[in-house]
């Protein structure tokens, strides 16, 4: 048979109700995230993860599990509501320092931010303890070096921070009540000058820490 009568449905896409079936396959067996590049390099030719991801997103709606945007890419997650039934499978999280969680924050308010702008932000030195600690549990990481006198290093929040508390994107930040729900911030009532440690004696006072994670204004420049 000669090329050009060859049958086109032979290389039409499939139906959408498969590629549907398809993306669910693929992100069921990931364990991180999945992009739309991703999913369209997996599916046959033709096929369009994009809308796939859209219908089946529809179709998990109101369901224990949802379909969810994470950064760039998708993932299926634990509805938000039934979350609680999950408390016993969690491993307890290591309690973060106040400075820890003013750092954070301001790279999560503020990024792409430079130490010194942490500085200024913060009013006092940042210890190269603290970022280190964040950048090792994967929470922020090192952005584009800034085109300034020095070309000072900045950074930003990972995809496995918007991964733990269910972000899409850094538009949509934690507030105080979802970290000590997450563990990560004590409820009780902050320690008097006298009893602080190493870690908090370069921390704001109580009440700037509340409006660090309420405040979402601009970033620094």
């Amino acid at each position: 048979m000669a090329e050009h009568d060859q049958d086109p449905s032979l290389f039409a896409a499939p139906p959408m109700a498969e590629q549907e079936r398809m993306v669910e396959a693929v992100l069921f067996a990931s364990a991180e995230p999945v992009t739309v590049a991703e999913l369209n390099a997996r599916l046959p030719h033709g096929a369009d993860a994009a809308e796939a991801l859209q219908h089946l997103r529809r179709r998990y709606e109101g369901r224990g599990v949802q379909l969810t945007r994470i950064g760039d890419g998708w993932a299926f997650r634990t509805a938000t509501d039934l979350g609680f039934l999950m408390h016993k499978e969690t491993v307890e999280t290591r309690k973060l320092s106040r400075a820890a969680i003013e750092t954070l924050a301001i790279v999560a308010y503020h990024q792409p931010v430079t130490r010194a702008e942490i500085e200024e932000i913060r009013g006092v030195s940042v210890s190269r303890g603290t970022v280190d600690q964040l950048i090792e549990l994967d929470w922020i990481r090192f952005g584009r070096r800034r085109m300034t006198p020095g070309r000072p290093v900045t950074f930003v929040v990972t995809q496995q921070f918007l991964d733990h508390f269910g972000l899409e994107s850094a538009r949509d930040l934690p507030g105080l009540k979802e970290l000590r729900a997450a563990g990560l911030l004590d409820s009780r009532p902050l320690p008097g000058a006298e009893d602080k440690t190493e870690d908090d004696e370069d921390a704001l006072p109580p009440g700037d820490q509340g409006d660090m994670f309420e405040d979402d204004e601009g970033a620094t420049r």
